[in-house]
């Protein structure tokens, strides 16, 4: 903004500011004008769409960490605000650590999105921190970052004190069994989770096993995804027995190209006695035809299944599935 266009606003009464204001985007006022200068501050704060709406979206503007403190202003100030997308930002550690002291303040914020945004361990630690004594916030979607091990770490001892949040999309961190052992562990304490996935990550057979020992206990968990190329058949066993305790998940996805016909059949196995499961996705798992045959059988004995979705990545040919879905319309 130029120094003609400050002097002119400076000069307006504050209802013409509004009505400026009123033609431009919430993103763009957030993005564009907050802390430009004490005035444009001022007024920008108390203009009436900023104090009333309820949702944000600054999406792919690369807003990078300076742009994060601006968002984090109106977090401290808008008591309206429940859900905040701020995806492919660039925000790093620096951007997260202002978003999450603003979320500590925060009363309303119940949706934050930080997927794509270069955030490192030292990120996950703040937010993390965030988590432990924020008591509104219900979803964090927090994929393609960089964690690492010891940010789900940060992440998992937090989910221990966390009492709110039920969705937690953590999928393509870096993180690897050693993260997979400290995520079961929360499990195995968190009672407010519903809904958690990991996906594209080096999690291997050892971080599976983790996992599915945390599955058999845990009693709040209703949804689950994790797919890994590092998981093999010895994975999905551990995954498949989990389902024989398991009595709250409804919804299950796994995938890892090294499953194999022989990891679908411990899963076919698992899913025939299992009585709660509602969707069961196998994808990018090559399990071919003995593979989806072995599945054919478990649905004759299952009947509490709604979907079994096995047509993507699988060595499985269009007409092997349109057969699978003739004798059974579970399939797709």
């Amino acid at each position: 903004m130029s120094n003609t266009d400050m002097r002119s606003l400076h000069t307006l009464p504050v209802e013409f500011v509004y009505r400026i204001l009123d033609n431009l985007s919430l993103s763009n006022i957030v993005c564009s004008l907050l802390n430009v200068c004490t005035k444009l501050n001022g007024i920008v704060k108390t203009y009436h769409r900023n104090e009333t709406f309820t949702r944000l979206s600054i999406t792919m503007k690369h807003i990078t960490d300076t742009g994060a403190q601006y968002v984090a202003t109106v977090l401290r100030n808008n008591t309206t605000l429940i859900e905040l997308d701020l995806q492919q930002n660039r925000i790093g550690d620096a951007g997260a650590q202002s978003l999450a002291e603003a979320i500590l303040q925060n009363k309303t914020l119940t949706e934050l999105n930080l997927h794509y945004n270069r955030i490192g361990t030292p990120g996950a630690q703040y937010l993390a921190e965030a988590l432990r004594h924020n008591e509104t916030l219900t979803e964090l979607y927090f994929a393609h970052n960089s964690i690492g091990d010891v940010g789900a770490q940060y992440i998992a001892d937090a989910l221990q004190d966390n009492k709110t949040l039920t969705r937690l999309i953590l999928g393509r961190n870096q993180i690897g069994d050693a993260g997979a052992q400290y995520l079961a562990d929360a499990l195995r304490h968190n009672k407010a989770l519903i809904d958690l996935s990991l996906g594209d990550d080096p999690i291997g057979d050892a971080g599976a096993q983790c996992l599915a020992d945390a599955l058999r206990h845990n009693k709040t968990l209703t949804k689950f995804s994790f797919d890994s190329d590092q998981i093999g058949a010895t994975g999905a066993q551990y995954l498949a027995d989990a389902l024989q305790d398991n009595k709250t998940l409804t919804k299950l996805s796994v995938g890892g190209k090294q499953i194999g016909a022989v990891g679908a059949k411990y899963f076919a196995d698992a899913l025939q006695n299992n009585e709660t499961l509602k969707l069961f996705y196998l994808q990018d798992s090559n399990i071919g035809y003995t593979g989806a045959q072995y599945l054919a059988d478990a649905l004759r004995h299952n009947k509490t299944l709604w979907t079994v979705l096995i047509s993507r990545m699988n060595n499985i040919s269009s007409s092997l599935l349109e057969k699978l879905k003739q004798q059974d319309s579970r399939f797709t």
